[in-house]
């Protein structure tokens, strides 16, 4: 008998000394994001009936959005959204059997984490 055969195994995993590949991270953030995004639900409506009662509500709610800690609130929830709707397109992909391929899931992957950015950069710019 070999002695790698009789070498016995960890009993608690180090869960920080795992490196998780991008994929996995991709695809753990679109968890994130898909329940940050079910959690805010309430502020994001309440945003949009203040924003359509009446021109004082309006204006109140101009106040609230003028704010610099709810435009950076709201820009890491319009990124959070742009990343659940790339990641979910991608997983379209996948559940199809494409890019299934170790490259092709890393590019994926990258891809996604880019096109979330880049977008979000893009319209905050825009809506700043």
């Amino acid at each position: 008998m070999s002695t790698t055969a009789t070498k016995s195994r960890p009993k608690h995993l180090k869960l920080t000394a795992i490196r998780l590949p991008i994929p996995g991270i991709v695809s753990i953030m679109h968890r994130i994001s898909g329940a940050v995004l079910f959690l805010m639900l309430p502020l994001l409506l309440w945003l949009l009936q203040s924003s359509l009662a009446s021109e004082k509500s309006f204006a109140a709610f101009r106040e609230v959005v003028g704010n610099p800690a709810v435009k950076i609130v709201l820009l890491g929830l319009l990124w959070g959204y742009l990343h659940h709707l790339f990641a979910g397109l991608r997983h379209l992909f996948l559940d199809m059997h494409m890019g299934l391929e170790l490259e092709s899931a890393r590019f994926s992957a990258k891809l996604v984490l880019a096109a979330g950015i880049i977008v979000t950069v893009l319209v905050g710019a825009k809506l700043w």
